[in-house]
């Protein structure tokens, strides 16, 4: 298939994981692609897998730099036809153990960040555009423990609804993905978790998927590229769950 020929694609959070993903897969079907990322080597090594790609080492959390990598992307192409926020970290702590600098910082990546990256990047998407944002099932089901990162991605799961319906008058549209456990490097990067302390969540999460294994980044972005394609054209508003059944079938 080649439903992104010529399309001008900007995947926030690119450079690893899910977004890397699906900017390989967007530029396996004829986009063009720029990507974001914190970590310059690991924005290297994406780029030089995908051709004819574009990184910037840009922080999510720093509203200046996604504005600055958005007029890069106008500057170079003119315009942002699909647009992909998939730029997230975890944080694991109960009740007693949340720190204002630990809510603060997961909030200010997984819900600040991303509304505004919408914002400065909707400035130059027109109609007919699509973009894509990495939810999580966090915002479908309580877990022991995740209540910082659930209330981000609950509270971004409502703000993208509203702001699909607010662009409906300019004919773009606005999805969200949610995955369930997905081995990705986000799983290693959860703030006072250590490499057993990572397995033995992977263990649990394992247990409770029907489907009794985690997901793979690619599944999560063949979900990402039909959302963002004209063969979701009358969907909008929508959260698909990435999960292995474990939301609607546990």
């Amino acid at each position: 298939m080649n439903r992104f020929a010529n399309k001008i694609v900007l995947v926030l959070g690119g450079n690893s994981g899910m977004g890397l993903a699906a900017a390989q897969a967007f530029a396996a079907e004829g986009a063009k692609v720029h990507l974001t990322g914190r970590n310059q080597e690991t924005i290297d090594e994406a780029v030089a897998s995908i051709p004819g790609a574009t990184g910037y080492q840009s922080d999510i959390a720093d509203i200046a730099s996604t504005e600055e990598v958005v007029a890069k992307v106008e500057q170079a192409d003119g315009r942002i036809d699909v647009l992909y926020i998939n730029a997230g970290v975890g944080g694991f702590a109960p009740l007693e153990g949340i720190t204002e600098d630990d809510w603060d910082f997961v909030h200010g990546i997984n819900l600040k960040g991303c509304v505004f990256a919408l914002q400065k990047a909707v400035r130059i998407m027109g109609e007919g555009g699509s973009i894509v944002v990495t939810g999580s099932i966090g915002a479908h089901g309580p877990l022991e423990g995740n209540g910082t990162y659930a209330a981000a991605k609950a509270g971004l799961a409502m703000a993208m609804k509203v702001f699909a319906r607010e662009l409906l008058p300019r004919k773009i549209r606005l999805n969200m993905v949610s995955p369930g456990p997905i081995d990705t490097p986000l799983l290693h990067r959860n703030p006072g978790m250590g490499p057993d302390d990572v397995a033995r969540l992977k263990e649990m999460m394992i247990q409770n998927i029907p489907m009794h294994r985690m997901g793979e980044s690619e599944e999560v972005a063949r979900a990402v590229l039909f959302l963002a394609s004209d063969e979701a054209s009358f969907i909008t508003g929508e959260d698909i769950l990435v999960d292995g059944g474990l939301i609607n079938l546990s």
